[in-house]
C-alpha cells in the first residue's frame, strides 16, 4: 500500500511514477518522451493517454457540479449568473489540470500494468 501511495504522490508532483524523480513535463505542454532518470517510456502506444482526458472531465465535474448546488444554496447568484461562471470554469480549468491528468493517468497505469523490466536488472553478468 505505501508502494502505491508514493506512485500517486509522485503523479501528483509531476514526477515519473517508477523513480518518483524526475520530470514529466519540460514545458507547459511538452512532456519527456521517457524519464530523463530511469528512461521509463512514458506514452507506451499511440493513443495512451486517452484515459488522461477522462480524469481530466471527471476532475472537472468533480469541483463543477457541486460548485454549482453549493453557489445555488448558499448565494442569490442567478442561474444565467452561474452558468456563466461554471462554464468558464469547465473551459479554463482543464488547461490548468492537463499536466496533473496525464501524470496520474501514467501513475495509475503504472500501479496496474507495471513497466517492462527494471533497467538495474537487465545488466549481464
Amino acid at each position: 500500500m505505501h508502494r502505491i501511495w508514493q506512485i500517486l504522490l509522485s503523479g501528483i508532483r509531476l514526477q515519473c511514477a517508477r523513480c518518483g524523480r524526475g520530470p514529466v513535463f519540460f514545458g507547459f505542454f511538452k512532456m519527456h518522451p521517457e524519464c530523463p532518470q530511469c528512461h521509463l517510456k512514458f506514452e507506451r502506444e499511440q493513443g495512451f493517454f486517452v484515459g488522461a482526458i477522462y480524469l481530466n472531465y471527471g476532475a472537472t465535474v468533480a469541483v463543477a457540479v457541486p460548485g454549482f448546488f453549493i453557489l445555488d444554496y448558499w448565494t442569490e447568484i442567478s442561474l444565467l449568473a452561474q452558468l456563466l461562471l461554471w462554464g468558464t470554469f469547465a473551459a479554463i480549468f482543464p488547461l490548468f489540470f492537463f499536466r496533473y491528468s496525464r501524470c496520474l493517468w501514467l501513475s495509475l497505469v503504472y500501479i496496474f500494468v507495471p513497466d517492462e523490466i527494471p533497467r538495474h536488472r537487465l545488466v549481464k553478468r
